[in-house]
Order: C-alpha cells, then sequence, then structure tokens
C-alpha cells in the first residue's frame, strides 16, 4: 500500500457530470431537495492511500463516500490503520462526529482510489431549516448509523468469535441468489480487525467452518455450502 499522505486534499475539481447517489444514502428523495443537496456538495478525489481525516480532528461537513473502498478505525503510527470497519460506496464515511461535537471519531484512509462528496454543516443546517422533509431523511440515516452501532456493541459482547464471523459472511451474502462466490475485496487483517479478533483466530475459523462444510475458502474466495447452518450459528 502507498505511503499515507499527512492529510485529505482534493485532487481535483468536481466533475460537472457528477451524480451523487442520494436515494441509496438518505433513501426516496424529491428533486429539489436532491438539486438542492448537489448545489452544496463539494467533489473529492483521492489515491489510494491518502488518509482523508483523522480522529479528533475539526468536522465542518458530512462526507460521503461515493465510489472506492475506505478503511475507518484507528491510527497508529507503529501499526498503520486498525480497520473496525471497511465501506464501499455509496456509505456515510462521517455521519455522526459532525452533528454532535464537530469532531472525527475515528480515521479513515482510502484503500483504492475514491470519490467523497462533503456537505458544509452550517449551509446544510440552513438548507434543513428550509426543507424539512430534507431533515427527516438525515434524521432517517443517523438513526440507522447508530441501530448498526448497537447490533455491533451486540455482537462483540455477547456473541462469540465464530458466530461473530458466520454473521459476516452471512452479511456480505445478503441479497446474492445462492449458491453465491464472494471475493473478498479486503486484507484478512482488516476482516479480522472488524470482528474483534487477531488474523490468527480469524484463519483458524475459516478452517472451522470449512471443516464442518458450512463454507469453502479458496485464498481469498469464498462460497457458502450451508446457508442455513451459517445462519444458525450466526444466530446462537
Amino acid at each position: 500500500m502507498n505511503a499515507i499522505a499527512p492529510s485529505y486534499e482534493a485532487t481535483q475539481a468536481a466533475r460537472p457530470t457528477l451524480q451523487v447517489p442520494w436515494p441509496a444514502l438518505l433513501g426516496p428523495l424529491a428533486s429539489a431537495d436532491a438539486q438542492a443537496l448537489d448545489a452544496l456538495a463539494q467533489a473529492r478525489y483521492a489515491p489510494e492511500g491518502r488518509r482523508l481525516f483523522s480522529r479528533c480532528d475539526a468536522a465542518p461537513a458530512l462526507v460521503a463516500l461515493v465510489d472506492g473502498q475506505v478503511a475507518c478505525g484507528w491510527w497508529q503510527a507503529e501499526r498503520g490503520l486498525t480497520a473496525e470497519r471497511v465501506l464501499h460506496g455509496p456509505a456515510w464515511l462521517a455521519m455522526c462526529g459532525p452533528w454532535v461535537d464537530g469532531r472525527h471519531g475515528n480515521d479513515a484512509q482510502a484503500q483504492t482510489a475514491v470519490l467523497t462528496v462533503e456537505l458544509p454543516m452550517e449551509p446544510l443546517r440552513a438548507l434543513l431549516a428550509r426543507q424539512p422533509l430534507l431533515g427527516l431523511r438525515f434524521s432517517d440515516a443517523l438513526a440507522r448509523e447508530v441501530s448498526r452501532l448497537e447490533s455491533r456493541l451486540h455482537e462483540l459482547m455477547h456473541k462469540d468469535a465464530g458466530a461473530r464471523l458466520a454473521a459476516w459472511i452471512c452479511a456480505q451474502f445478503a441479497g446474492r441468489p445462492q449458491p453465491s462466490v464472494l471475493r473478498l475485496a479486503e486484507r484478512k487483517r482488516d476482516i479480522a480487525s472488524q470482528l474483534g479478533m487477531t488474523p490468527e483466530t480469524l484463519s483458524r475459523l475459516m478452517r472451522s467452518l470449512s471443516d464442518r462444510g458450512l463454507i469453502a475458502v479458496s485464498g481469498y474466495t469464498l462460497r457458502v455450502l450451508d446457508p442455513q447452518g451459517l445462519r444458525g450459528l450466526a444466530e446462537a
């Protein structure tokens, strides 16, 4: 992976034809609301390895990932980024911190070339005061983020490592036809970090699930052989 630059900078101006997938980020929107957001959105491009923002930095804007892959977690000089989650666009990168205390709560690093858009907070607050239905969409998005965090906390506190891995695999295959093959786009170290385990534990559990006939793994390719059995383990 490329060396990380100390800060996130725009690498080129926004393209006039940029289409931000607002419905994927916020749900269905009236055309007037989407156009108002387009008028505020500031596009940013960053190469692989670029640090997009750091925890405790000022967060003057909401940040959404439009395209590419970003890891969010904790950066340490001696270890690099320990990923808590890996996001693929479209997804929100910075949704809570700008509203709560104006600070980022984690570090974010581009794992591929990425396109993001920023919504500056002050103009956004003024827009939501004028268009309250749009405010409800942001409220819904925040509620989904809180629900995700609560679910993650529950899993870390109450599920063993095998159940967490099974639940993660089920989530990757959600909405896919069965049987289906998944090419893992994340490093195994990052997957392990998200699940609160070591890479060695992840490899051991992958072998265990394979030995039980639940999955088949070859390198970074994973196939679910027994979806019902895997879901049963995930819900244990």
